[in-house]
């Protein structure tokens, strides 16, 4: 089979079972998070500044900032979309690692930042706090509950950095004005919104493969490592 068909499975059947987990949905948005933080550290690389990002209950969010040339505006908008699919093959990294603790530091650690400098009012604020909360719990329950709850946040990410700009794809294509980041660019370039849409979904895609290899690793090498293990020989003594 395909090693792009056996990708598109598991992430369609992980699609379906995160969906069963109660409150699952709540926790997808870690991925508009990492888009939003995406936006406002680029804006800020770039010499930008950012006034405040808003985060909100249907998995969108908005960074609201100021860019000073079209090269920094066009940069701050490729980098949400890619940052997140990027952060997604770091989360897997983690688990791949046995990092599972570092990964709930790092992602409670950008949510802390959010909180302090840019989320400051409506759904973002009680998100992030709630958030935090859980990440502070998980990091001294019961190792195999964290290893759970680390994967699932793994594989809601995955999921979202790769509907995300589908969505996108097909917002440019019935509403191009209104399909946020490609809009930007296409208004920035001479490329359309639909062409940057499949820009960001062919990296998503890309990454998604890139972060199930690094799954599918992560649970060979423990088998592989017991099984291939040298037998011991006697030695005939003299």
């Amino acid at each position: 089979m395909p090693k792009w068909l056996n990708t598109a499975i598991l992430l369609a059947v992980a699609a379906i079972l995160t969906r069963l987990i109660p409150f699952s949905s709540l926790f997808r948005n870690l991925n508009t998070m990492i888009h939003e933080f995406g936006h406002a550290i680029v804006a800020l690389a770039t010499s930008g500044t950012v006034s405040q990002i808003q985060l909100n209950a249907n998995h969108s969010g908005v960074t609201y900032g100021v860019t000073y040339s079209n090269w920094a505006s066009i940069l701050v908008s490729l980098s949400g979309y890619m940052l997140a699919s990027l952060f997604a093959v770091l989360l897997f990294y983690g688990y791949v690692k046995r990092q599972q603790k570092q990964g709930l530091i790092l992602v409670s650690a950008i949510a802390l930042v959010m909180l302090v400098f840019y989320v400051h009012h409506g759904f973002g604020v009680v998100w992030l706090i709630g958030f935090i909360a859980v990440n502070v719990l998980m990091m001294f329950a019961w190792e195999k509950l964290r290893n759970f709850y680390y994967l699932l946040l793994c594989f809601l990410t995955l999921e979202e950095s790769i509907t995300s700009p589908l969505y996108l794809a097909w917002l440019s294509i019935v509403s191009p004005s209104q399909a946020g980041d490609a809009a930007n660019l296409a208004r920035s370039t001479f490329v359309p919104a639909i062409g940057w849409s499949i820009l960001f979904s062919a990296f998503a895609l890309l990454c998604a493969g890139w972060a199930i290899r690094l799954f599918a690793a992560g649970a060979y090498e423990p088998w592989r490592s017991k099984r291939s293990k040298p037998a011991k020989t006697a030695r005939a003594g003299r």
